[in-house]
């Protein structure tokens, strides 16, 4: 795992072997960040990483100038790895709630300029995930929303649906 750019590009860091999480692809991540960099700025703005897993999109985010990156997981292996990243880099914006994403979410008052979620491919409730973020109002207005989902899922008839990207076996579907 690499942080790509901003502050703290080029940071190798080394999930433990015993993580669950799957933690998005460098290749994927790159790809992913030089889309919205072209549709967002990521200075000062309020992230929101849903089934965080390593934090790497998280981590990104501070990097690349958010103001504040709330990160949800619920697995103690990939909380601890949060932290430990955190402290050897000296952040303190990165927010870890440890818990259920889908608690959060429906006790949640907050708006993010970006949402990030990556949950398990095997969800029963993955294709709810959409739905749950607009009807919470988690999203400001002109924000964005991205949810990793494998190649079965089909996004395309939401009503906030924007355009779906593949990047190898890593497929993104984006909404606003």
């Amino acid at each position: 795992m690499r942080i790509i750019s901003g502050t703290y590009k080029g940071r190798h860091f080394n999930p433990p072997k015993n993580i669950t999480a799957r933690p998005t692809t460098d290749f994927a991540k790159e790809s992913l960040f030089n889309l919205l960099q072209n549709r967002m700025d990521f200075h000062d703005i309020d992230v929101l990483d849903l089934f965080a897993g390593t934090g790497s999109i998280g981590l990104e985010c501070v990097s690349r100038g958010a103001r504040e990156v709330t990160a949800v997981e619920l697995a103690h292996v990939q909380q601890n790895f949060i932290i430990q990243t955190c402290r050897q880099l000296g952040i303190r914006n990165l927010n870890l709630i440890r818990g259920d994403v889908f608690r959060f979410v429906n006790a949640c008052n907050m708006q993010y300029h970006f949402i990030y979620a990556d949950p398990p491919y095997a969800l029963p409730e993955l294709p709810l995930l959409p739905t749950l973020v607009f009807e919470k109002q988690l999203l400001r207005p002109n924000g964005w929303f991205v949810l990793e989902h494998s190649a079965n899922d089909d996004f395309s008839n939401h009503p906030h649906f924007i355009e779906h990207r593949r990047y190898g076996s890593v497929n993104f579907s984006f909404f606003q």
